[in-house]
């Protein structure tokens, strides 16, 4: 029953995922991947307000959500693609700057995750 949940959230967040990167992607007025690093921000924050939640058991929301959604919504073989990309078009400050900002960005969203649960929680 696991991998129907999972299944299912996993549609579900590479639909997502592939909706919100095109409409960025059209309003964006740069070539700079800005929609993969939005979209690895936004999932890094929900898995980290989900994480904060210390759930104990893994009951079919949570297959659903973090394993099948937010696993397909974030998106590593995007974030790899375009890193290579950047590199192999002679932009290797722009290529740095990618990598450096979605590694310091996600961990830092996952935080801020993690404490928005804990403010929410002692409301």
């Amino acid at each position: 029953m696991n991998l129907l949940f999972i299944g299912i959230g996993g549609g579900l967040g590479a639909i997502s995922r592939y909706g919100l990167t095109s409409f960025i992607d059209k309003i964006s007025p740069t070539s700079f991947p800005l929609a993969t690093l939005l979209v690895n921000v936004i999932g890094c924050l929900l898995v980290g307000f989900v994480l904060g939640s210390s759930i104990q058991s893994k009951d079919s929301t949570y297959y659903f959500f973090v394993i099948g959604f937010l696993g397909s919504f974030t998106t590593m073989s995007a974030f790899s693609n375009q890193s290579i990309d950047l590199f192999s078009s002679n932009t290797p400050i722009i290529g740095s700057l990618y990598i450096m900002l979605t590694m310091s960005m996600t961990i830092l969203a996952t935080f801020i995750g993690i404490s928005l649960f804990a403010l929410w929680s002692n409301t």
